[in-house]
C-alpha cells in the first residue's frame, strides 16, 4: 500500500514551484512542436534534404533513452539538481542549434544539417529530464488526491504548447532574415533561440525561487544497467526509424539492430534481476496497475502519433489544403485536448476516482478515430476538423491520469523511477506509431497504382510536401496523389481504430482505486 507521504511546503513555496514547473513543462512541450514547421525550410537551407527525418530522430533517441536513467538519478541525488542539468544542457543545445551551419562549413554542402541533427542530439540529452522531473515533484509536493488537477493543468499547458509551436514555427520560418540590432538573423534560427529566454526564466525559478526538494533515498546508480538501456533502445529506436523508409524491414541493417536490441534488453534483465540497486525494479512488473497502465499508454500512444503525425501531409495532398490551412485544422485537436485535459483534473481531484474518467476518455478516442474513418478524398477541410476536436477531448485524460494511477500504487521512493517509466513507455509508444503507421501508409501508397504503373512512395509525398511548404502553398496537387494518399489514409485510420480498441481493453483491466488527500494511506483499492 502506497504511502501518501509528500514534501512539507508552505504554500508560498508550493505556487513558486509549480510555477517553475510550468515553466520548465513550456520548454519541454514547446520545443517538440515548433521545430516542426519549419523543418522544410531548414532542410532547404542547409541542403539536407535527404538527411530530413535525422533532426527528429535525434532528439528522440537521446530524450527517449535518458528518461530511465534520469528517475533514477533523481530518487537517488534529488529532483532539483537532474532538474537544473537537464536545463543547463537543454539550453545549451538550444543555442548550438541556432548556430548550425556557421562552424567553418562549405554553406553549399549538408554539414550544417549535421550540427543541427548533433546538437539536436544534446538538446535531447537534457529535454529527457524536463517533463520527468515536472512529474515526479508534482507527486513530492501534491497528496494523490491532488495531483490528477495539476496533471490536468500540464496537459493544458502541453496543448498550448502544441497550438502556439507549429504557428510560431511558421511565423518565424516566413519572416526571412530578422535583424537584431546590428545583426542579421535567418528566421528559422529564432525557434531555437527562443527557448534560451525561456531557460534563463526557468534556471531563476530553480536557482534562487524553488525550494531545496530534499526528498532523496539511499543507494547507488546501477550503470551497468543504464547502459544496457541505451544498449537496447537505441538499436530499437533506430530499427523504428529507418524501417520501411531508408531499409528494408528484411534487410541485414535492420535486422543486425533489431538483434542487438534483443540481446540488450536479455541483458538488462539479467542485470537488473541481480542488481542491489536496479535502475528500473522487475518487482514493479508485478505491480497489476504499473503494468498495465503502462502497456495501454503505450498503445494509446501508438494510435495517437500513428495517425497525427500524417493527418497534416493528409491534408495537404489529400484534401488539397495549404500548409497554414493544414496546420489551422489541427488546433480543434490540440484545443480539446486542453479542455478534456483540464475537465478530468478537475473531476478526478473532486471525486478521488480515475478509472471512469480515464476509460470515457479513451471511448472518445475511439469514436473520433472511427470518425477520421469516414473521411475521403473532397472532404471539406472544417468536417475533418470538427472530427480531430473529438479526438482531442478523448486524448485529454489519457495525457496524465495512467501516470496518476501508476504513481498511488507505489512507495515514495519509487516515484521518480515509475513516473520515468510512464513517459518511457509513452515515447517508445510515439516512436513505434510513427514507424508503424509510416510502414502502413507506405504499403498501401504502393498498392495503389498511379499512371505509369507504378505506386507512390511516403518519401515523394514528402517531398511535395515540402515543396508545398516552401512555396507558402502555391504548388498544386495531383487529382490522382490526392486519391491514392485518401485511399491509404483510410487502411491507417482503420489500424488505427484497431489500437484504440487494444488499448480500451487493457484500461478496463487496471484495477479501479479510490484516491484519498493527505493521510497515512494514499489509495484504497476498490476492485
Amino acid at each position: 500500500m502506497a504511502q501518501a507521504a509528500v514534501e512539507v511546503l508552505s504554500p508560498m513555496e508550493r505556487r513558486v514551484t509549480l510555477a517553475g514547473l510550468m515553466i520548465v513543462f513550456l520548454l519541454s512541450a514547446l520545443d517538440q512542436t515548433i521545430v516542426s514547421t519549419a523543418m522544410p525550410r531548414i532542410a532547404t537551407e542547409l541542403h539536407g534534404l535527404s538527411l530530413y527525418a535525422w533532426v527528429t530522430t535525434a532528439y528522440l533517441l537521446s530524450s527517449t533513452v535518458m528518461v530511465p536513467i534520469y528517475g533514477k538519478l533523481s530518487d537517488l541525488y534529488g529532483r532539483k539538481p537532474v532538474l537544473l542539468t537537464g536545463v543547463l544542457i537543454f539550453t545549451l543545445g538550444s543555442a548550438l542549434c541556432g548556430l548550425s551551419g556557421q562552424f567553418g562549413v562549405d554553406p553549399a554542402s549538408s554539414g550544417g544539417m549535421i550540427q543541427l541533427i548533433a546538437f539536436r542530439g544534446l538538446q535531447g540529452l537534457g529535454g529527457g529530464a524536463l517533463m520527468i522531473s515536472a512529474f515526479s515533484i508534482i507527486a513530492d509536493i501534491f497528496p494523490p488526491r491532488e495531483r490528477g488537477r495539476f496533471a490536468g493543468l500540464f496537459g493544458a499547458v502541453f496543448g498550448l504548447a502544441s497550438i502556439f509551436g507549429p504557428l510560431l514555427g511558421g511565423f518565424f520560418t516566413q519572416i526571412g532574415t530578422a535583424r537584431l540590432g546590428p545583426v542579421s538573423v535567418e528566421g528559422w534560427r529564432l525557434i531555437f533561440y527562443i527557448n534560451l529566454p525561456l531557460s534563463l526564466l526557468a534556471l531563476f525559478m530553480i536557482i534562487v525561487k524553488m525550494p531545496a526538494l530534499t526528498r532523496r533515498t539511499a543507494g547507488r546508480v546501477d550503470w551497468l544497467g543504464a547502459v544496457l538501456i541505451l544498449v537496447t533502445f537505441i538499436p530499437f529506436l533506430l530499427a523504428l526509424s529507418w524501417g520501411g523508409r531508408d531499409y528494408e524491414w528484411g534487410s541485414p541493417r535492420i535486422l543486425g539492430l533489431l538483434l542487438l536490441s534483443v540481446l540488450g534488453l536479455a541483458g538488462f534483465i539479467a542485470v537488473e534481476a541481480r542488481a542491489s540497486h536496479p535502475i528500473l525494479p522487475l518487482g514493479l512488473f508485478r505491480n497489476r496497475t504499473f503494468t498495465r497502465a503502462n502497456f495501454a499508454l503505450l498503445i494509446v500512444s501508438v494510435a495517437f502519433m500513428g495517425v497525427v503525425s500524417f493527418l497534416p501531409l493528409y491534408m495537404q495532398l489529400g484534401l488539397g489544403a495549404s500548409p497554414s490551412a493544414s496546420g489551422l485544422s489541427m488546433l480543434p485537436l490540440m484545443l480539446g485536448l486542453i479542455v478534456a485535459s483540464t475537465v478530468s483534473g478537475q473531476v478526478v481531484t473532486r471525486t478521488g476516482v480515475f478509472k471512469p474518467v480515464l476509460i470515457s476518455g479513451v471511448c472518445i478516442l475511439m469514436l473520433g478515430v472511427f470518425l477520421l474513418l469516414q473521411t475521403r478524398a473532397g472532404t471539406p477541410l472544417w468536417d475533418v476538423s470538427w472530427r480531430v476536436f473529438v479526438m482531442g477531448i478523448g486524448l485529454g485524460p489519457t495525457q496524465s491520469l495512467y501516470n496518476v494511477a501508476i504513481q498511488n500504487t507505489v512507495e515514495p521512493h519509487e516515484i521518480g523511477v515509475v513516473t520515468a517509466s510512464s513517459q518511457f513507455f509513452r515515447q517508445i509508444g510515439s516512436t513505434m506509431g510513427v514507424a508503424i503507421f509510416g510502414t502502413l501508409l507506405t504499403t498501401g501508397l504502393a498498392s495503389v497504382r498511379v499512371p505509369g504503373g507504378r505506386g507512390l512512395t511516403l518519401a515523394e509525398l514528402e517531398g511535395l510536401a515540402a515543396v508545398r511548404t516552401v512555396s507558402a502553398g502555391h504548388a498544386a496537387v495531383d487529382p490522382t496523389v490526392q486519391l491514392v494518399l485518401s485511399s491509404a489514409m483510410h487502411s491507417l485510420f482503420a489500424a488505427g481504430l484497431g489500437i484504440v480498441g487494444l488499448a480500451m481493453a487493457l484500461t478496463l483491466t487496471i484495477p479501479a482505486a479510490r484516491l484519498k488527500g493527505r493521510g497515512p494511506q494514499a489509495l484504497e483499492v476498490e476492485g
